[in-house]
């Protein structure tokens, strides 16, 4: 597993190697698999990122889940690891059910322990385009009722511009790979989705995206302008849906 973490930063690579020995310890013969997934997974790092995990076990048992609890809030702590607890037979549900995050994990994945729990699983194009119409809506809808509500202290408008950011590039990345266009890296395929639409200053937008989640600020006048450009920028994902099938 050690080899596996070598491109990652030290503090995390140790981290997350001593939590996933401590895991396999625990869970031992109920640990299917252990996957790291995500910008992690695909050695892009950043300060600010999280660093996410699924464990694939065979049960959930809370004895077990007990003895790994203080490991776990350690290493969240040190390194924002958050931990995905999901059983064997649960993994095809799970993938149609948030086909927009299962294309994502099937996309950037790193195997640390175990068998793959991907093998043969496909996550079928219609589940896929449905979900992607739930998220692209619910975050159009949750974007509208905060600028309503909280627009006029345009600071507290920084943390949904920073949260919105990671589902909306994983939209990007589903898209472009519903219409044969695979992108691996969220933010690259934003980019290039992005650089089909015309009518607002885009890079502009996609920097201060970037700035939110990585600084957690942004200059006085851009969070009001970036949120209702994301609005914009999902209007037109909607649109985009319309023609697949």
């Amino acid at each position: 597993m050690d080899n596996a973490l070598t491109d990652l930063p030290e503090n995390v690579s140790r981290n997350l190697a001593d939590f996933v020995s401590r895991a396999c310890e625990v869970f031992s013969e109920n640990m299917v698999s252990v996957v790291l997934f995500g910008s992690a997974a695909e050695g892009r790092l950043r300060s600010s990122s999280d660093v996410n995990l699924m464990l694939v076990l065979k049960k959930f048992d809370v004895s077990q889940v007990n003895l790994i609890r203080e490991n776990l809030r350690v290493s969240h702590a040190a390194i924002r690891l958050g931990v995905m607890f999901i059983l064997e037979s649960e993994i095809s549900d799970a993938s149609e059910a948030f086909a927009v995050k299962f294309t994502d994990i099937l996309t950037r994945h790193r195997l640390l322990f175990g068998t793959s729990p991907f093998l043969n699983l496909e996550v079928s194009r219609a589940a896929t385009i449905q979900r992607l119409r739930q998220v692209i809506v619910n975050l159009t809808l949750r974007i509208r009722e905060r600028y309503a509500l909280i627009s006029l202290r345009e600071e507290q408008l920084v943390p949904i511009i920073a949260d919105s950011t990671g589902p909306i590039r994983a939209c990007a990345a589903t898209i472009l790979a519903l219409e044969g266009n695979k992108q691996s890296n969220p933010k690259e395929a934003l980019q290039v989705l992005t650089g089909q639409f015309v009518g607002q200053n885009w890079s502009d937008i996609l920097n201060n995206m970037s700035t939110a989640r990585e600084q957690k600020e942004l200059k006085s006048g851009e969070a009001s302008a970036t949120l209702l450009g994301l609005l914009d920028l999902l209007k037109f994902m909607h649109e985009r849906l319309q023609g697949l099938k």
